[in-house]
């Protein structure tokens, strides 16, 4: 990619057409999975806001990069334990099937611990 992009629209067209599908699978359910949050690019990376960032996700040449920062990798370690990963982080192979599900589960976590956090907020 040459320059940043400013949309997450713009941002998937600067990838092969495979790739391209599978990062549109992920937007669309982290999209379904959080309904109301607003699409942004933060650190070059498509992200997804609600009360504050929920979840970044990237496309790279072998794997997808999902980011719900370390609370969210701490909450799904178990089942993230089979991808490669770091502290905020884990990569999902593109030459496997994407795990959807899990993403969802993720995101909807990432949904309601921000909303906690607004009304914990409100309460003090």
């Amino acid at each position: 990619m040459q320059t940043k992009p400013t949309s997450i629209d713009e941002y998937i067209s600067g990838f092969p057409e495979d790739i391209q599908k599978i990062l549109q699978q992920v937007r669309i359910t982290i999209k379904n999975a959080a309904p109301g949050a607003e699409e942004k690019i933060s650190y070059t990376m498509p992200a997804f806001t609600l009360h504050g960032i929920l979840i970044y996700f990237a496309g790279f040449k072998n794997h997808v990069g999902l980011y719900p920062t370390p609370t969210g990798i701490n909450e799904f370690k178990e089942e993230l334990s089979v991808y490669k990963g770091a502290k905020g982080s884990v990569q999902f192979p593109i030459d496997k099937p994407m795990p959807l599900h899990l993403i969802t589960r993720i995101t909807q976590f990432m949904v309601k611990r921000n909303l906690e956090k607004v009304k914990k907020k409100q309460q003090a």
